[in-house]
């Protein structure tokens, strides 16, 4: 899909998808650096890792079940499938068909993305299965970021592959960001955050995860009823206020878990449990697995 206009977001927005990204360890990576010539067309089968398209030079045409009808791409245009559907690659819109200028070259970084930690990921369930943000009309910070991308894949000293990927996943993070202040009607939790009195309860939860939050504080902070809070916020997230806030504490503890100087007592005080055992047996419950279970996994690779 392609984004519309840009529009004005709540301040909050940057707080709390720096938090949610941040909290569920987003790894980016550049796996391949294309180039075709000529009349060429590539399947991308479906993975489950998202995955990413950055032309770097020249143009060419994506297709697949997630695209209602074939987009053209040109150079500093991205495109990504969050959750890795199948797509095709091609010179031309009909692969049958051989392009305008038989000596045309196309280049592309093509990368791949998830999340490490955490099972209930209210980031990748709010995206579409796929969302392009073009160069021409995306912010200058998402070009000149692109441009350095372009500009590193292009060199051969050493350590190259480290700075690309670097630079991708601050690429994706800002793609998340121009998605939603240009998207027309995001979901999710990327629409409660730009709703200007949902986006204040949430920031309030992903900032103090261990206050004694009910709903009619919250609601109190959206200046909202109780009754209408919790209507609103399950219909524009897909879970109730309550749970959202145990999935977010979950994910919390897991990030928490990993650091091993600090005891599962100690996270469970920060979290707002009253006992180390209440704290286990509320993980076990969200999370399916105990917190020692979590901690004994390797650090880049939480058991699910």
């Amino acid at each position: 899909m392609n984004l519309p206009a840009a529009r004005p977001t709540p301040p909050t927005l940057d707080a709390v998808l720096e938090s949610v990204l941040s909290a569920y360890q987003l790894r980016v990576e550049i796996t391949a650096n294309v180039r075709y010539c000529g009349s060429w067309h590539e399947r991308e089968p479906t993975t489950r890792f998202g995955q990413f398209h950055l032309v770097t030079e020249g143009e060419c045409w994506v297709s697949g079940e997630a695209l209602p009808a074939p987009e053209h791409l040109v150079r500093g245009d991205l495109i990504v499938f969050p959750c890795g559907v199948r797509h095709s690659l091609a010179s031309s819109p009909d692969p049958r068909l051989p392009p305008a200028d038989a000596d045309a070259v196309t280049s592309m970084l093509c990368g791949e993305l998830e999340f490490l930690m955490g099972q209930h990921n209210p980031v990748f369930s709010a995206l579409p299965a796929c969302f392009i943000v073009r160069a021409a009309d995306s912010s200058d910070a998402f070009r000149q970021l692109a441009a350095m991308l372009i500009e590193t894949s292009e060199d051969r000293r050493w350590g190259r592959q480290m700075v690309q990927n670097k630079l991708a996943d601050s690429l994706f993070t800002m793609a998340v960001c121009e998605y939603v202040r240009s998207v027309g009607e995001p979901r999710g939790l990327l629409a409660a955050m730009t709703d200007l009195r949902l986006s204040r309860a949430l920031a309030a939860m992903h900032e103090r995860p261990g206050e004694d939050w009910t709903i009619q504080a919250l609601a109190q902070l959206a200046g909202m009823s109780r009754t209408a809070f919790a209507e609103r916020f399950a219909q524009t997230v897909g879970l109730p206020p309550m749970q959202y806030l145990a999935n977010w504490r979950a994910t919390e503890a897991r990030r928490l878990l990993k650091n091993r100087r600090l005891s599962v007592a100690w996270i469970a005080e920060l979290l707002g449990y009253r006992s180390e055992a209440a704290f286990r047996r509320f993980f076990k419950r969200v999370e399916g697995v105990g917190p020692g279970r979590v901690r004994a996994a390797p650090s880049d690779a939480a058991p699910r």
